[in-house]
């Protein structure tokens, strides 16, 4: 096997795509603990620190899956799964990248922060994967806290302290989790039969889970209005909200009567799109507010 070949299958280890998502909203966590650029130090150690316990958890989450990834459609090409890596390979990355990144956390980020990581790494590596993932059809909805605090850690790494403004962003991804996943396991039930995992889509049937990711996309809009209502963010923000909702919206409800089989997807897709833009929102809106606030500072300052 040659280098590039070996550095794309540990790479595939560390799911990209999904750790990409995780992180940027960790960065933009960053970004709104602070006025302007947050300080370098936490931008470039905290990002890599919480990238690679990310990527340790997915890496582990391979390991622990390796037998159900053989039987399903979506994750027959994984490295463990092809047998292109060992279980033993595997173990050593994972490890390897968790205590990395526990160590740069530390020492050059905060306590703090390495321990919520950490506690984010068991929770999604251990807590769901091992457990909760075969335990029960709710396993998505209880193991989501897990995929939901990368906010709270970008906001720790600059602070040192935890906020109620990032303990709501953990609240809208955590409510976002469970129609994102659901509509991806509402195409692959086949999948998660064979391998008898006990998703919603399998145990409860199709029709019961598109009624809950139109209940769980409701709620998630209200949720996303938290930020404005309780003077987080503007109006910039919640414009985004209203609308990235209403698309939401549209698609969970058509959902419930879909044109195709593929329409699952679609909608899968655009919480993706959505997630990424009501946190780039989130960011727009500090952008442009804070400046505002400063400036209504100074004037007032003035006045006295």
């Amino acid at each position: 096997m040659t280098m590039s070949r070996r550095f794309h299958e540990y790479l595939e280890l560390t799911k990209p795509r999904v750790v990409a998502l995780l992180v940027f909203c960790a960065v933009i966590g960053m970004f709104l603990a602070v006025p302007g650029i947050p300080p370098w130090r936490a931008l470039v150690f905290g990002t890599l620190g919480i990238w690679m316990a990310s990527g340790s958890a997915a890496a582990f989450n391979h390991l622990i899956d390796q037998r159900i990834d053989k039987v399903m459609a979506r994750t027959a090409h994984r490295p463990l799964a092809t047998g292109h890596l060992k279980p033993k390979q595997v173990l050593t990355f994972a490890l390897a990248l968790g205590a990395v990144s526990m160590l740069i956390l530390v020492f050059l980020i905060n306590p703090l922060t390495a321990l919520l990581t950490f506690g984010g790494l068991i929770g999604y590596a251990v807590i769901y994967t091992a457990y909760l993932k075969r335990a029960t059809p709710q396993n998505i909805v209880i193991g989501g806290l897990a995929g939901a605090i990368p906010p709270v850690l970008g906001w720790t790494a600059v602070t040192g302290a935890l906020h109620p403004f990032a303990l709501q962003l953990c609240l809208i991804i955590f409510v976002w989790t469970p129609p994102h996943f659901w509509a991806l396991a509402i195409f692959r039930r086949d999948d998660y039969s064979r391998a008898q995992v006990p998703m919603l889509p399998v145990t409860h049937g199709v029709v019961f889970t598109r009624w809950h990711v139109l209940f769980y996309t409701i709620l998630l809009v209200l949720v996303t209005l938290l930020p404005a209502l309780t003077g987080y963010s503007g109006m910039v923000y919640l414009g985004g909200a209203v609308v990235l909702g209403l698309g939401f919206l549209y698609y969970a409800v058509r959902l419930l009567n879909p044109p195709d089989e593929f329409f699952a997807m679609k909608v899968f897709n655009y919480s993706i799109v959505y997630l990424m833009a009501l946190f780039a929102f989130l960011l727009v809106d500090h952008w442009v507010m804070e400046p505002l606030i400063q400036h209504q500072g100074v004037v007032f300052e003035r006045a006295l």
